[in-house]
């Protein structure tokens, strides 16, 4: 037994729970089959310090050109950031040991949806394939989004690459009818009852990125949006079951899964993305209570 479990035990058998701390000793501590659903976006290995500044228009110091070329003050209300310049042999060891300890800890026929970009997709497609097996790849989906930049000397980067493996060959949750259905293209060619109820999305998925004054924005870098959660965890997920994410971020995961009457599971090491956490849970309508941990205290 771990030093964090003879701590105080996180019982994920019941209850919600938000952990501040490094995800592989909790991982570590989580019994065999206790979680039916994970889903993490974790560092890209980008090398870079990812920043993003909130910005107030019309008072401040600074000054941005826009539209028109016209000229707008402004002045930064907050700034989040996070390191992701991790050299890759160490961003490799640090990714493979975590997602050993999520395999172990998923049920039967739970799957774990793995969420990056071009810069490492590859990479994690490997190690998915060795801790995993490669007949346990069930899609890869194409998220794709079209916003911001569009670079003059080639095609713009505007996808995201998400692996989706099951725990296991005897079977997984798939919630198909839970699934929102999207409109036929060519609705005449189906029939009226098919046009109606719409189709099953493929494995690309057309889902805008959160809108810079959406009403869900938080401003912590990387922020996905609910819209992507929520057809993971509708469709790979059952009310009640546990939902894990053990690189939270701004907590898209855990208030969808509340949303949806799944208990959840959400650990970051970044202080400051709890707290954005806790702020989001807190205005979340009828959120159930949840248990708050820090692993540096229990050990």
């Amino acid at each position: 037994m771990s030093p964090l479990s003879e701590g105080g035990a996180i019982d994920v058998s019941q209850g919600n729970w938000l952990v501040l701390g490094d995800s592989l000793p909790l991982l570590r501590s989580l019994p065999d089959a206790c979680v039916d659903l994970i889903y993490i976006d974790p560092p890209f290995h980008t090398g870079q310090v990812r920043r993003l500044s909130s910005i107030r228009l019309g008072e401040g110091d600074g000054l941005r050109r826009g539209f028109g070329d016209r000229l707008f003050r402004y002045r930064v209300v907050s700034q989040r950031e996070y390191d992701d310049a991790m050299p890759l042999e160490e961003y490799m060891a640090f990714l493979y040991d975590r997602l050993l300890e999520a395999r172990r800890i998923l049920a039967p026929r739970g799957s774990m949806y793995l969420h990056f970009d071009y810069r490492a997709a590859h990479y994690a497609r490997l190690l998915m394939d060795e801790v995993f097996g490669p007949d346990c790849f069930l899609n890869e989906i194409i998220w794709a989004y079209d916003y911001g930049g569009r670079p003059r000397d080639r095609w713009p980067k505007k996808h995201d690459n998400i692996l989706w493996y099951a725990r296991s060959l005897e079977g997984w949750t798939f919630n198909r009818e839970e699934v929102e259905r999207l409109p036929y293209m060519a609705p005449g060619l189906v029939g009226p009852e098919k046009a109606a109820k719409g189709k099953l999305p493929t494995d690309v998925w057309w889902l805008t990125i959160v809108p810079t004054k959406g009403a869900e924005r938080t401003g912590y870098p990387t922020q996905k949006p609910e819209r992507l959660l929520e057809r993971i965890i509708r469709a790979s997920s059952r009310p009640g079951e546990l939902v894990c994410d053990f690189f939270c971020g701004s907590g898209t995961t855990g208030i969808v899964a509340e949303r949806l009457g799944r208990r959840w599971l959400m650990v970051d090491n970044n202080a400051e993305a709890i707290e954005v956490t806790r702020r989001r849970l807190e205005r979340l309508p009828g959120c159930a209570p949840y248990e708050f941990r820090e692993i540096a205290a229990l050990w």
